[in-house]
């Protein structure tokens, strides 16, 4: 009977370490900080209050992924979606040098899946020069397996990605005061998220286990493959002018959910074709970069829907469990009067609401034009502006 001696949890737990000693992960952790920390700047230079608390990106970084995280892990250990070890090196390697550059435009990992198939393609040309622990990139077969496998999970990724952004991203837009062509100034909302998935990759040979004697392994015939966890980071950011989040953000996750769909089936395709595969990669990039272009003009062009007005204040946030968001107001929605009284600023806006501290009856012109009338019992630990940040 084989039973688990001391040496041998502390051999596992020195495996499991390596996961955290990955430099990806810890830079990703202050690269959230970071996030928060230039939001919440960024909010009290414009509106003199933050939205969210400065750790909110930190906290949630890998609450909200692990989900994803845990289905992909299964899926590609489980079907046996097997990765060439000098090819998860690169992944990682471009994922954290694109972290070091701050550009969470081209955060989507199945760009870092592309780049890191076609460096192994040109280091190909001259594989003396890359040799690593026993790893050259002459022995990758790039029109084999591998095709296969960096499609589907690229493909799969993509999906993680389109799940993460329809279902999170609404929940951090932040607001933010732009200038306009009239020389005003309107409410513009961005989103600057970065997710980080613990995925356990399958990698043949001993990558681990020579070092490692009990990290666990797969044996196929004379074949044995390594469990191999990866942080496997998604950015995203975006600006939304001319229409509200909760629009933009879900139509951008459903669509790249169905990018990541096709990907994955023309993958799939690759098992009798491994052309298939590469053609299925491209068609994920290309796809992921056309949606962002055409979504970064559609915002560029057309009409702020939070631009000031003329009579009333125009509403960029609403703070969390504040009364504002008691009464069901929305940034892009406008107050017209507060307690019969006329309002077009932020200090008539206060001053109307101390006209009757205790009981605030507001005048709202909806996003859709039409005007209702709403009202709140406000109490001694209230926000003393209903938790409302507004165009100046």
């Amino acid at each position: 009977m084989w039973t688990v001696t001391e040496q041998d949890w502390w051999n596992i737990g020195k495996a499991i370490g390596y996961f955290f000693l990955n430099p990806l992960f810890w830079v990703a952790l202050i690269a959230a900080v970071g996030l928060g920390y230039f939001r919440v700047k960024r909010e009290r230079k414009h509106f003199n209050i933050r939205l969210l608390p400065g750790l909110t990106e930190w906290r949630r970084i890998v609450s909200e992924s692990w989900l994803p995280a845990l289905v992909l892990s299964i899926v590609v250990s489980g079907v046996g979606l097997t990765v060439d070890r000098g090819w998860l090196v690169l992944f990682i390697a471009i994922s954290l040098a694109a972290l070091l550059f701050f550009y969470y435009q081209a955060m989507s990992p199945v760009y870092f899946a592309a780049i890191a198939a076609l460096a192994i393609y040109g280091m190909q040309f001259d594989p003396s020069r890359f040799a690593l622990y026993g790893w050259n990139p002459d022995q990758v077969d790039l029109s084999g397996w591998l095709a296969v496998t960096v499609a589907i999970i690229a493909g799969l990724l993509l999906i993680s990605e389109g799940y993460l952004i329809r279902r999170f991203a609404v929940r951090y837009s932040s607001p933010l005061l732009e200038p306009t062509n009239r020389g005003l100034e309107a409410a513009v909302f961005k989103v600057k998220r970065l997710w980080l998935l613990p995925v356990v990759f399958l990698v043949p040979g001993d990558m681990l286990s020579a070092h490692l004697p009990y990290w666990p392994q797969l044996s196929l015939g004379a074949a044995t493959f390594s469990f191999v966890p990866v942080p496997v980071i998604i950015g995203f950011s975006q600006i939304v002018r001319t229409s509200f989040p909760e629009i933009v953000f879900p139509k951008m996750g459903r669509a790249i959910l169905a990018i990541g769909v096709v990907v994955v089936a023309i993958g799939i395709g690759a098992i009798w074709m491994p052309v298939l595969g590469w053609a299925a990669l491209c068609i994920g990039v290309l796809c992921r970069i056309i949606l962002s272009i055409v979504t970064a003009v559609k915002e560029r062009k057309g009409i702020y829907v939070a631009a000031p007005r003329s009579a009333g204040v125009m509403i960029a946030g609403v703070l969390p469990e504040s009364p504002g968001e008691r009464l069901g107001l929305l940034p892009g929605e406008c107050i017209r009067a507060v307690n019969g009284i006329q309002v077009t600023n932020e200090k008539e806006l206060y001053d109307a609401i101390q006209v009757n501290a205790a009981h605030c009856r507001l005048q709202v012109i909806g996003r859709d034009g039409e005007v209702r009338l709403m009202q709140q019992v406000l109490y001694r630990h209230d926000h003393h502006r209903l938790g409302l940040l507004v165009v100046r």
